[in-house]
């Protein structure tokens, strides 16, 4: 890997493309260096893994809505093109691309329950699956296509949450997720580097949002942020292939990203040296690795309390008596003290009455819950019967979060062995006896007691769809994308999972139909 100095520059100072950072990620792109044998495999857990949350929230209200407004754009069956697949429904009935990974993607992202990679910033990186895949079904293309954009989708999205944090300057981390799917897109159709390189500047300047979408009540719009992600990167690759160009430099620019949203201006306001971000790039000819350096979740929650669910599991076989609890205080690093936490003095990650998407953003309400249960259920564990139960209230409100900095510093270390996202949990009893154990890492972490390998991402699968579709349809799917690497040209429609008839709740009626 390659640190690449990134700054702003004043326009009395051209600087060449060649020096650009878009320009740069567009040359990953390009570099047709062969994808490793475990990356290709751990594509493959991904695609599954996508897939079994996606149907797992296949009939849930955000899913539904935005599925609505996907069939409201069918593909025409006298087209040369194939149409993309939308999840649910049946491969035959194909869709425009953009549309389709827009319905995916809100799919995949809903139930909060698919990869995560946590670095300078957050970020899902397999919210790259729906957008490469839906191009992908409509240009005919074939598995090994797929797996080289995919690759590339990764590489990027990663790359740059290692090295630009968006959150510390209330910029919603979709930022990175955008041009990463431009990128991913360009590896796929083997489009030139002057192509890419503009289509990565219009996916940057179109999805800088901000952090309001995760803070306070959260809404609905936390699942369809990436989707709307992804179709802006296919609508951007679409514009650039047609020779249409970008706002240049976007990352280096007077005027750009960098310059007036992230820490280009926060070093300018506060009379501070120029502000230089060193973002990490695959060099020519090197493997693109970067989804290795990601992790699933096995419990349906945000990231960064995947360990503490599992913490929870261990310690509450030492707990007779919850109404003998005094105090619980986790103590955990500056992002999940501040993002998930009493940090980030939100009351709504207190109020039993809050929506899903809140609760699975309080910490505070997850391991009161992973406490009392010993278990931890997508639908269930959420359910406003659970959360208002008076004694899960009662215990939840006593629980608060503490930085601690050897936790922060875990969570910023560089060797892969110290990098943590746990905490340490410490329950006092009315008796003043306390209970005190920590943990690292989840346990399917790639460090964990029980990583995730390939039998766990279709155990993960079957028990997330079951009930939903056919075991027909279960098996169909599992063994199609075991084999992506040998699925031919215009044959990727087999990756989509569609359920019985009858059974997809329809939409209401909106602009769309």
């Amino acid at each position: 890997m390659k640190l690449h100095d990134v700054k702003v520059y004043p326009s009395k100072v051209p600087l060449a493309r060649e020096d650009q950072l878009a320009w740069k990620i567009a040359g990953v792109a390009t570099d047709k260096v062969a994808v490793p044998k475990d990356t290709a495999e751990m594509i493959i857990n991904r695609v599954i893994d996508n897939a079994s949350v996606a149907i797992a929230a296949i009939n849930r209200r955000p899913v539904v809505s935005a599925r609505g407004m996907a069939l409201g754009h069918p593909h025409p069956k006298q087209s040369e093109r194939d149409g993309a697949t939308v999840f649910g429904v049946p491969a035959g009935r194909r869709y425009s691309p953009e549309w389709a990974a827009w319905a995916n993607g809100t799919a995949v992202r809903e139930l909060d329950m698919h990869d995560t990679f946590l670095a300078a910033d957050y970020s899902h990186p397999g919210d790259n699956i729906p957008p490469v895949l839906a191009v992908a079904q409509h240009m005919g293309r074939s598995g090994k296509d797929l797996i080289r954009g995919l690759a590339t989708g990764y590489e990027i999205h990663i790359d740059l949450v290692r090295a630009i944090c968006l959150h510390e300057h209330k910029i919603d981390h979709i930022a990175h997720l955008c041009p990463a799917s431009a990128a991913g897109i360009g590896t796929l159709l083997g489009l030139k580097q002057e192509v890419i390189y503009q289509a990565v500047q219009q996916a940057v300047h179109t999805s800088f949002s901000t952090r309001q979408s995760r803070k306070g009540e959260i809404s609905s719009w936390k699942a369809y942020a990436p989707a709307h992600a992804g179709k802006l990167a296919v609508e951007a690759v679409d514009r650039v292939m047609r020779g249409e160009g970008a706002p240049s430099p976007i990352y280096e620019g007077e005027d750009s990203v960098m310059a007036w949203m992230l820490s280009g201006r926060t070093a300018r306001d506060k009379g501070l040296p120029e502000h230089v971000y060193h973002v990490p790039l695959p060099e020519t000819g090197e493997a693109k690795r970067g989804i290795m350096d990601s992790y699933t979740k096995e419990h349906s929650a945000e990231y960064q309390s995947q360990a503490l669910i599992d913490l929870a599991f261990r310690m509450r076989e030492k707990i007779s008596n919850w109404s003998a609890v005094e105090k619980i205080i986790l103590h955990t690093s500056h992002h999940t003290h501040y993002v998930i936490g009493t940090g980030a003095n939100d009351p709504q990650k207190m109020d039993p009455k809050a929506s899903r998407e809140t609760l699975d953003h309080s910490i505070m309400y997850i391991l009161a819950v992973a406490l009392q249960d010993g278990k931890w259920h997508h639908v269930d564990s959420y359910a406003p019967k659970r959360a208002q139960r008076k004694d899960t209230v009662e215990l939840w409100h006593k629980i608060e979060t503490r930085e601690d900095p050897a936790w922060t510093k875990r969570y910023h270390a560089k060797d892969p062995n110290e990098l943590a996202f746990g905490g340490r949990l410490e329950v006092i009893m009315k008796d003043g006896t306390k209970l005190i154990d920590e943990m690292a890492v989840a346990n399917a972490h790639p460090l964990g007691a029980k990583p995730f390998a390939r039998e766990d991402y279709i155990r993960k699968f079957r028990i997330l769809t079951d009930g939903i579709i056919t075991t027909r349809e279960a098996n169909r799917f599992i063994e199609a994308a075991q084999n992506i690497a040998s699925l031919p040209a215009g044959e990727l429609h087999q990756l989509n999972v569609a359920l019985p008839a009858g059974t997809l709740v329809e939409s209401k009626p909106g602009i769309f139909g």
